[in-house]
């Protein structure tokens, strides 16, 4: 694990217990983006929707004009266990959530696949520091009651016609702008469908195989910096 995180800067993980990463928990998962648009519009963040008070967690929606082309949620711990709001610290703040009545069920799977998700950090984190020659619980009291982000995240279809051709990729078009992630592992449940690609550190670009049931690791900038660089955050 630390040779894939030094070397190639990303790994997949497959075998997770359970049905964490199988087709019918996304599809439950990911029926928040059916949604009514009012619905959503009441989990936004201030940003999109002045009169809302949630400043980090919540909804964004799609933006035109940007190279990334996204909407989707962020969810915080409070979905799994009970956190105090700092009024100066945003990722402490409560996570808007769709009501029960309109996503039955929805709040209890989505905590589930967190606690799955977080289950499986800690056990990347543990690796990473037996390879680096550290008690593998070096980590940990980092992440105690941690503060992790669970995002939602959909990239709709754009019509090429209307697009930017600085943003045309061969014969298909970027939804998302290369970046490193900002913070330690980001987790990334593939869904069959083809278009993430990863730097490789020869700077060549390198289509990740869309295999379902397994997790893409990125590494992030932070754990990158905590690591004195023998960690190597992704850029993708």
């Amino acid at each position: 694990i630390l040779r894939a995180a030094r070397e190639t800067g990303f790994m997949a993980v497959t075998g997770l217990p359970g049905d964490t990463l199988a087709p019918a928990t996304r599809r439950r998962l990911l029926a928040i983006f059916d949604l009514p648009d009012a619905a959503k519009r009441a989990m936004c963040r201030r940003t999109f929707v002045p009169e809302n008070a949630n400043l980090y967690r919540g909804w964004f929606p799609l933006q035109e004009g940007f190279p990334t082309y996204k909407e989707g949620t962020d969810l915080g711990p409070d979905l799994v266990r009970p956190m105090r709001h700092d009024p100066t610290d945003p990722l402490t703040e409560a996570t808007p959530l769709p009501r029960e009545a309109d996503l039955p069920g929805w709040r209890a799977a989505a905590a589930g696949y967190y606690r799955a998700m977080e289950a499986t950090g800690a056990a990347l984190m543990r690796a990473l520091a037996r390879g680096l020659g550290l008690p593998e619980t070096a980590f940990a009291g980092a992440f105690a009651d941690g503060i992790s982000t669970m995002r939602f995240i959909r990239y709709p279809v754009r019509d090429p016609a209307t697009l930017d051709p600085a943003l045309r990729v061969g014969d298909g078009y970027m939804l998302g702008a290369a970046h490193v992630d900002s913070g330690f592992v980001t987790l990334l449940a593939q869904d069959g469908v083809a278009g993430l690609e990863l730097e490789a550190r020869s700077g060549e670009w390198i289509g990740v195989p869309p295999t379902e049931g397994t997790l893409v690791v990125n590494f992030g900038k932070l754990l990158e910096r905590w690591t004195g660089g023998r960690v190597r955050a992704t850029r993708h």
